[in-house]
């Protein structure tokens, strides 16, 4: 589906916000999870874009496109959740823990994993998260966005203020990253 017009935006035309949410929403979400954020963290970074950007909607001068702005905001609003919650970091409670694992009944609400082929899948899943988190933020948000998203290059350097050359070496970087804490991880493994 094309954008809406800046215009019908401005004007706000109930069935152009509609489509602007619509059409954005599952893509920023997995922003914001690729960005590193929980589920109910990365759901909170989505509304609190929308509402940003309906906030600001008059300054929105349509030099970028939506998209872009959308996930320049977003990736502002995933910075700060992740800073505030790297200064309320705390222990886990366990009752916490405990309520997560059953159900009220005390049957297992998520049941240990079984097969073999399930876990291996985990721990690949499992080592390329814990790579990806190795990154420096830029790089993973230039990796996440070229390579998950496949944005435009421009559209990646306008999100994250950055040259083209600059994000070149960004992502060459992180590709040389992951690649290399995965094969110490498997080797280690092994």
């Amino acid at each position: 589906m094309s954008e809406p017009s800046l215009a019908a935006l401005k004007a706000r035309d109930p069935e152009a916000l509609a489509a602007l949410v619509d059409d954005n929403m599952p893509r920023l979400l997995n922003g914001a999870l690729g960005a590193g954020l929980s589920r109910a963290d990365a759901e909170d970074a989505v509304a609190e874009t929308f509402a940003a950007f309906f906030g600001q909607l008059e300054r929105f001068e349509g030099r970028s496109s939506l998209r872009t702005y959308l996930f320049g905001i977003l990736y502002h609003k995933a910075h700060h959740i992740r800073a505030k919650a790297a200064r309320e970091q705390g222990h886990d409670d366990i009752e916490a823990v405990f309520e997560a694992r059953f159900k009220e009944d005390g049957t297992w609400g998520r049941p240990p994993k079984g097969p073999e082929g399930e876990a291996l899948d985990a721990e690949a899943r499992r080592l390329i998260a814990d790579c990806s988190e190795k990154l420096p933020e830029a790089q993973k948000s230039a990796f996440f966005l070229k390579e998950s998203e496949r944005l435009e290059t421009e559209e990646v350097c306008n999100i994250l203020g950055v040259s083209g050359t600059n994000l070149r070496v960004m992502l060459h970087r992180a590709r040389l990253r992951l690649r290399e804490c995965l094969e110490r991880a498997w080797e280690a493994g092994s």
